[in-house]
């Protein structure tokens, strides 16, 4: 079982070929490296010696409102339940923040629906919408299904 930790500068380059990997095989999108630099404190990895094997966002868009993004494990590394270990460490990180509203877009919502997110109408998040989905290349015909989890904060 591979340990989730918080991913360091050094982890940026191979993030970078691994989204990268999966957006040429259209199954996520791109990300340039200069955001994945300016967002390291919202990635987690999961690493095999030196070599990153996994990594996910916890992006916070709001006081209420984060997205989980970037979910991406080596085709190699699939089917062990890494995706999983992230998605959880995201979920735990939104808890911990006090965010009460975590979203995604998935080209495999079934993935995410195991973890308590429900398809929603993308419409149903302008903040995202209006502040990061237009300058994507697919805005305004985006393929990609919208899901939201509501998670219970307790005080």
């Amino acid at each position: 079982m591979n340990t989730i930790e918080k991913a360091k500068i050094s982890d940026a380059v191979q993030m970078h070929q691994l989204i990268n990997y999966f957006a040429e095989k259209g199954e996520m999108l791109a990300r340039p490296l200069s955001e994945i630099y300016e967002n390291i404190r919202d990635y987690f990895v999961a690493r095999e010696g030196e070599r990153v094997v996994a990594c996910a966002a916890l992006h916070v868009n709001w006081s209420d409102l984060a997205e989980v993004k970037s979910v991406a494990v080596a085709e190699d590394y699939q089917r062990r339940g890494i995706g999983d270990q992230l998605v959880a460490a995201c979920l735990k990180e939104a808890k911990e923040l006090g965010i009460s509203s975590v979203f995604c877009f998935s080209y495999k919502p079934a993935f995410f629906e195991r973890f308590g997110f429900s398809q929603i109408d993308k419409m149903e998040l302008p903040r995202k919408v209006w502040t990061e989905c237009y300058r994507c290349p697919k805005f305004p015909n985006c393929d990609e299904i919208a899901l939201i989890n509501q998670l219970v904060i307790s005080s």
